[in-house]
């Protein structure tokens, strides 16, 4: 079998210790996989004047996946700088974010649609600086796959599928989204098909997180409803994601950011990471060796030190694994 090529890019701030952390548990299973090291982020940025560096974008066409920490975005405009993670998301088409969050009780999937809405970057000052102006962009082509994407989740779990809009007052962009999601679901006849507004859904996920299955919706909404799920199930510590498209490699990633007040101090919890790597096993179809990782990394607490968590986690995965050595 040719080996699958993995772009490791740790990025900024916890990513730099997190990301190795997720390779030292990948390194321990006996599979073909080959680790090509690179560089992105706002650290990058200051270095060479590019968040994503040419050979970076080439390595990662190059691979099989790509596996990122995270990056450390200014909280204003600074001019040459663009997101790498929001760049990648694009260059490679990643329409689907796949945010699971999962704990005792809960077991639940948001499908983000990731290449549109208010992060489709389309803003304007105006009024002298007096007035931003944000464009929320939703189109059926992206509506529809990310819907289908959705059903077909939703298929391989409980066949439950909650359409998640604010069409109640964003009539036409969310009335896009919410009659293409339905159109697309009615292709599926044994789904359990609800529609819930994003208000409502984030106290339903408070009050009642187990009656959800599969959540798909928009950009903003998705990304602002799996934190919240993340608060549920133990935190953005252990908080996964993936990245997915059509043919080009998927990019997996843990939700939390580069958390700069406790960057170097070797206490971050790297099982976001080691479960977004178990993610990505899962992805390239090695699906044993993916639900070993992600019990190993759920069945450790985080002791308090990278090393310490990693170093119970790896052998818990000796213990039971056949694919370890």
């Amino acid at each position: 079998m040719n080996p699958h090529i993995i772009t490791v890019i740790p990025g900024d701030g916890i990513g730099q210790e997190v990301i190795p952390a997720a390779v030292c548990v990948l390194e321990t299973l006996n599979l073909p996989l080959v680790f090509s090291q690179a560089e992105a982020g706002f650290g990058a940025f200051e270095r060479t004047g590019n968040a994503l560096p040419a050979e970076t974008l080439r390595l990662c066409e190059d691979s099989a996946a790509i596996l990122f920490g995270a990056t450390q975005s200014p909280m204003s405009k600074i001019q040459g700088y663009q997101s790498p993670i929001l760049t990648l998301r694009h260059h490679f088409d990643l329409f689907a974010n796949l945010r699971p969050a999962s704990s005792e009780n809960i077991d639940l999937l948001i499908v983000r649609e990731n290449t549109e809405g208010l992060y489709s970057r389309r803003e304007r000052i105006e009024d002298a600086g007096q007035t931003a102006v944000a464009e929320r962009v939703i189109t059926a082509r992206a509506s529809a796959r990310i819907a289908r994407a959705a059903c077909e989740l939703a298929l391989k779990r409980r066949g439950r599928l909650t359409i998640v809009h604010k069409a109640n007052v964003l009539k036409e962009t969310c009335g896009l989204f919410r009659r293409i999601a339905f159109e697309v679901a009615a292709e599926y006849p044994t789904l359990a098909v609800e529609e819930v507004l994003v208000d409502t859904a984030a106290m339903l996920l408070v009050q009642n997180p187990s009656r959800f299955d599969v959540i798909v919706t928009t950009n903003l909404f998705g990304d602002i409803l799996s934190d919240l799920a993340a608060g549920l199930t133990g935190g953005l510590g252990i908080a996964p994601s993936a990245n997915v498209g059509g043919k080009h490699p998927a990019l997996f990633e843990p939700v939390h950011g580069s958390a700069p007040d406790i960057a170097g101090k070797g206490v971050a919890d790297p099982r976001a990471a080691i479960l977004s790597a178990a993610m990505m096993l899962d992805w390239l179809g090695y699906a044993q060796a993916a639900a070993s990782v992600t019990r190993a990394a759920r069945q450790t607490a985080h002791a308090g030190s990278i090393a310490i968590t990693t170093e119970q986690i790896i052998e818990r995965l000796l213990e039971e694994s056949p694919h370890a050595h």
